[in-house]
Parts: C-alpha cells; structure tokens; sequence
C-alpha cells in the first residue's frame, strides 16, 4: 500500500510544485534556478506525511496539496542553503550538482529566500480554508523552521563543528534540524483535518521520533550504503569529522537506536482512536530505506 501511495501522490506534488513556479514572476535566471532544486527528486517524506495524516482521518487529500508543497519548498530552501560553502559545502545533493555548483552561490542563496518567503504567501492564499486556520498553520510552520526551530538546529550543528558532542547535544540538534519539520507536516495534516489538540500532540511526537531515526538512518547509510543510492560519497561524514550516531554509539548501537525510535513513534500512533496504517509503513520505510 505505502508504495502505491508514495508513487501517486510523490507525482501529484511534482506537478503542483511545477504549477506552483509557472505562476512566479521574476527574474527567469531565478525562476530556474528555483526549479532546479525543486525538480531535482528526493522521496516528498514530509508532503506524503502531511497527506498520510489526512488520509488517516478520512478526510480528502486535496485538503492539503498546496500546504504539502509549502513545506517542501522551506525543506528544499533548507538544503540549498546547507550546500553552500559557508555552511557543508557540498558538490552534490542527490546525486546532482548542488544549486551553487549550477547556478553561482548569490543566486543559490536568493533562490532559497524566493523559497522559503513564497511557501507562506501560498498558505495565506488557501481558499475554503478559515483565516483562522491559515494563522494556526503559518505560526506552527514558521516556529518549526525559524529560529527556535530547523535554523536552530542548523546552527547548533555548525556551532558543533570540530567538537565532541555528547548524545543528547546530537539529539537536540537534530530535535530542531530534522525532527521539527517532519513534526509540523503530521502536526498541519491533523488541523486541516480539525483533530482535536490531543491527536495533533501525539502526531507531533511520532514526528520527533521519526526525524530522529531519518536522521540515524541517513548516518548510518553514511557509513554502509551505496554511493550511487544515497547521492554522495561514502564516508563524507567521518572524512568530515562530524558528529554522527555512529561515531558517538558505533554502528550496532546506533542501529539499535534507531529501532527504538521507530518504535517509541509507533506508539504514540497506537494511543489515537484512528487507524493511521500508512502512517505505521511509513516509519518502516524511514527504518529500511536505502537511500
């Protein structure tokens, strides 16, 4: 079932995000460089999370395409500006050249502010949505990926540079940097689905649990995946010295951490009175994913 679904409605958000930038006006050097990093692939895990909410509730899934795409437009400006050599400098972003490599690190870091200001003007122009809503949406979204949020997170990983980091430091880090955004996906999929404060809580904390093994998940293929899968070199992160599971716990115990994560967001999914099944697959996915 979770491969049907990813399949449709991974294409449904492409062509919205498509649509979406062949309505922008602008400086068309812009506007590709925008498409670029929109275009470029990737697996849409916090749109398809939005959309797996809705559809746990029984509501439509038309609800929540263009908030979806929001939130995929500030992930998608989030990498362009990690890539940058201020911050990873990176070559390549799913096995592509990166934004800057493309198109020059002024029109990377203007491509990425085009990103992230447009996805809030899409939200306040929601129709048959209540103003009301679009407020609760835009305050829970700009607080995940603001500055007590993902650039929180962003920071504390670059302050955390050359340094040794305990667990819990890591874990914080990657709370704000991955786990924030995830959460707010499941967190606006339960609004637009007017689920009581209780399910958006419990939503929010399988997100945090899920941002933690997508990232255990993503270090530990660091060290054992496939170069041509995973989009990168092999190794980047110890050649780096970066902070990492593996490299805190070693590889076994940073497996074994990743199941408890899986598990602990699991649970929070098992105390609501809906049957979130694709949910459920989709924590498997992040476990098992070899990219």
């Amino acid at each position: 079932m979770i491969e049907h679904f990813f399949l449709e409605e991974r294409q449904h958000i492409e062509a919205r995000l498509k649509s979406i930038v062949e309505t922008l006006t602008g400086p068309q050097s812009l506007l590709d460089a925008i498409d670029y990093s929109l275009q470029a692939g990737g697996k849409r895990i916090r749109p398809i999370l939005l959309l797996a909410t809705l559809q746990g509730l029984n509501k439509p899934l038309q609800l929540g395409y263009d908030v979806a795409c929001a939130i995929e437009m500030i992930h998608t400006y989030s990498l362009v500006h990690d890539d940058l050599p201020a911050m990873d400098d990176d070559d390549l972003r799913r096995g592509k050249p990166t934004n800057h490599k493309v198109f020059g690190e002024a029109l990377a870091i203007l491509a990425g502010d085009g990103l992230l200001t447009h996805s809030f003007n899409i939200i306040s122009r929601l129709e048959d949505i209540s103003d009301a809503t679009k407020i609760q949406l835009l305050q829970r979204i700009s607080e995940a990926a603001g500055p007590s949020g993902m650039v929180a997170g962003q920071v504390a990983d670059m302050e955390g540079e050359g340094k040794i980091l305990s667990l819990d430091e890591l874990e914080q880090i990657h709370h704000r940097k991955t786990g924030d955004l995830l959460g707010v996906s499941l967190e606006c999929g339960a609004i637009l689905g007017s689920a009581s404060m209780e399910t958006i809580a419990e939503l929010s904390a399988f997100g945090k649990h899920i941002g933690l093994a997508f990232q255990i998940k993503d270090d530990v293929l660091d060290v054992e995946g496939d170069e041509e899968s995973i989009g990168k070199p092999v190794g980047s992160d110890a050649e780096s010295d970066k902070n990492t599971y593996p490299s805190i716990l070693g590889l076994e115990e940073a497996k074994e951490k990743l199941d408890y994560h899986i598990d602990a967001a699991k649970s929070h999914l098992s105390n609501l009175p809906y049957e979130f099944g694709l949910l459920e697959e989709i924590a498997d996915f992040i476990k098992n994913r070899t990219a």
